[in-house]
C-alpha cells in the first residue's frame, strides 16, 4: 500500500501489512472483488470491471465520500492490469513532486512499464497544476486516477475532465458497513456490543468505512469486560460529526433537497433537511434567506402571507439567536411546505425581463406620460389619460403599453390558493376592457 511503503514499493512489499498498523489498513481488500459497497463499478458490468477485463485502463476520477474505498480501488486497479503504481497527495505535494513523478513515469515507460498515477485529493491542486497533468495523460505517460470528495464539475478543470471518466462511488450503506465489521470481527474477535449497539455503531459511521473501523479499533483497545448497549456506546465513543462543507457540494445538495421538498409540499422531508443543515452547523440566516426565496418563487400570490411569515421568522431568529430562534425557522419551513404552490410570479418575472431586454427603449404611450410643463402638454404628454378613480367601477381600460408593442401576458395566476381570487379579478378587468375597447 502506497501510504505505508512508498510510491515504488514492489508488489510483494505492498502486500505485507505490519500487525501494528491501523485496523483499516490491515483490512484493506486484496482484490477488486473484495471492495465492499462499490459493486456497481467493480462488478463485471461496472465501468472498472469492464476495463480490467479488457486489460486496459482509461484515466478516471473517483468521486465519493470519505472512507468509501477510493485509495484501495486505485491500488488494486494497478495490480489487476499489471501496471506500476505511484501515488501522490495534493495535500502534501507541489510542482517539484509532480515533475519527479512524471519524469519517473517517462523513464519507466521507456523500459516498457506503464504507470498508474494515483492523485489523492486531486481537487486541492490549483488550475495551473491540474493543467500540468494534460500532456502526460494525452501522451499516455501516465494513466491518471484522481480521488476527490468534491464535485468534479466545480473542483476540476474542464480540460482535465474531458480526458478522464468520472466514476461515482456510493456512500457505504448498512449492508456494506456490516460486512466491514464482520471482517474486523473475523480478525480481532467479536465486538463488545449488543446487537442494538452494533446497529447504532454502523449508523454513527454515516457511510464512512474508515471511521467505522477506527471506532471498532477503539473498542477493541479498551478490552471491555461487558457488552455495551446503545447508551453505553454513546457515552464511550464520540459521535461522528456529519460530513458537511458549508461552501461546497454537500451544502448545495442539502439546500437543493430542502427547496425541492418545500416545493413538493412534503413538510416532513422539508423539516428533515432543515434539521440536517442546522445540526451540521449551517448558518441559520442563510437558511432564513433561502426560505424567503422559496416564499416568492414557489408560493407567491397563492398565499401572500408566505413572505411575511418568512420575514418574521428571520427577525425572530435575529432577536432570539440559537437554539431558541431555530423554532422560528421551523415554523416558516412548515408554513411554506403546507402552503398552496404557484410559480406564476416567478415565471412572470422571467417573461417580463425577457421582453424588457428585447424591446429596448420604447417610450410609454403619450396618454400616461407626465406633463408638468406647458411645452410637454403642447407635445401631447398626458393627452387622453383617464383618471381611473373617476371611471365607472374604478377602471378606465386605458392603454398602458408602448406604441409599437402589443399588450403581453406575463402573469398567469393558477387556480390554487389566493391566486384563484386574483384570476377572477383579472378575468373581470379583461371583460371590462374588451367591452370598452
Amino acid at each position: 500500500m502506497a501510504d505505508l511503503f512508498g510510491q515504488d514499493a514492489p508488489e510483494a512489499a505492498r502486500a505485507v501489512t505490519p500487525q501494528d498498523a491501523p485496523l483499516a489498513d490491515r483490512l484493506r481488500p486484496g482484490t477488486l472483488a473484495e471492495v465492499v459497497g462499490q459493486e456497481h463499478l467493480t462488478g463485471p458490468e461496472g465501468a472498472i470491471g469492464r476495463m480490467v477485463a479488457a486489460g486496459r485502463l482509461a484515466s478516471m476520477i473517483l468521486w465519493g465520500p470519505p472512507g468509501t474505498g477510493k485509495t484501495s480501488i486505485a491500488r488494486l486497479l494497478a495490480d489487476a492490469v499489471g501496471m506500476r503504481y505511484a501515488a501522490i497527495s495534493a495535500v502534501f505535494s507541489g510542482v517539484a513532486d509532480l515533475k519527479q513523478a512524471f519524469a519517473e513515469a517517462e523513464r519507466m515507460a521507456k523500459a516498457g512499464k506503464r504507470t498508474l498515477l494515483f492523485v489523492d485529493e486531486i481537487h486541492r491542486f490549483n488550475r495551473a497544476q491540474q493543467d500540468g497533468f494534460l500532456p502526460f495523460v494525452e501522451r499516455g505517460v501516465v494513466t491518471l486516477v484522481g480521488a476527490t470528495t468534491e464535485n468534479p464539475s466545480f473542483a476540476l478543470n474542464a480540460a482535465l475532465l474531458s480526458r478522464a471518466q468520472v466514476l461515482v462511488l456510493n456512500r457505504l450503506d448498512e449492508a456494506a458497513l456490516g460486512a466491514l465489521l464482520a471482517k474486523a470481527e473475523g480478525l480481532e474477535g467479536p465486538l463488545p456490543l449488543t446487537a442494538e449497539a452494533r446497529a447504532a455503531l454502523i449508523a454513527q459511521a454515516d457511510g464512512d468505512g474508515r471511521f467505522l473501523l477506527g471506532q471498532a479499533e477503539t473498542l477493541y483497545a479498551a478490552e471491555l469486560k461487558e457488552a455495551l448497549d446503545p447508551a453505553g456506546l454513546g457515552s464511550f465513543l464520540q459521535r461522528r460529526v456529519a460530513v458537511y462543507d458549508k461552501d461546497r457540494d454537500g451544502h448545495y445538495n442539502l439546500i437543493s433537497a430542502l427547496h425541492k421538498s418545500v416545493r413538493g409540499s412534503d413538510p416532513q422531508a422539508a423539516l428533515y433537511w432543515l434539521a440536517r443543515m442546522l445540526v451540521a452547523g449551517e448558518e441559520p440566516l442563510f437558511l432564513a434567506r433561502r426560505l424567503v426565496r422559496m416564499a416568492v418563487e414557489d408560493i407567491g400570490m397563492a398565499d401572500p402571507q408566505a413572505l411575511p411569515q418568512c420575514m418574521a421568522a428571520m427577525e425572530a431568529y435575529r432577536f432570539l439567536g440559537s437554539p431558541e430562534g431555530d423554532l422560528a425557522l421551523v415554523q416558516a419551513c412548515l408554513y411554506l411546505a403546507t402552503a398552496p404552490k404557484s410559480n406564476a410570479a416567478y415565471m412572470a418575472q422571467k417573461a417580463a425581463w425577457k421582453a424588457a431586454k428585447e424591446t429596448g427603449s420604447l417610450a410609454p404611450p403619450a396618454n400616461i406620460l407626465n406633463a408638468p410643463t406647458k411645452l410637454m402638454k403642447t407635445l401631447g404628454y398626458g393627452e387622453g389619460y383617464t383618471y381611473d378613480h373617476d371611471a365607472v367601477e374604478g377602471f378606465s381600460g386605458d392603454n398602458y403599453w408602448p406604441d409599437g408593442m402589443a399588450p403581453a401576458q406575463f402573469y398567469v395566476p393558477v387556480e390554487r390558493g389566493f391566486e384563484r381570487e386574483v384570476r377572477k379579478r383579472l378575468d373581470y378587468w379583461d371583460k371590462l376592457r374588451s367591452e370598452r375597447g
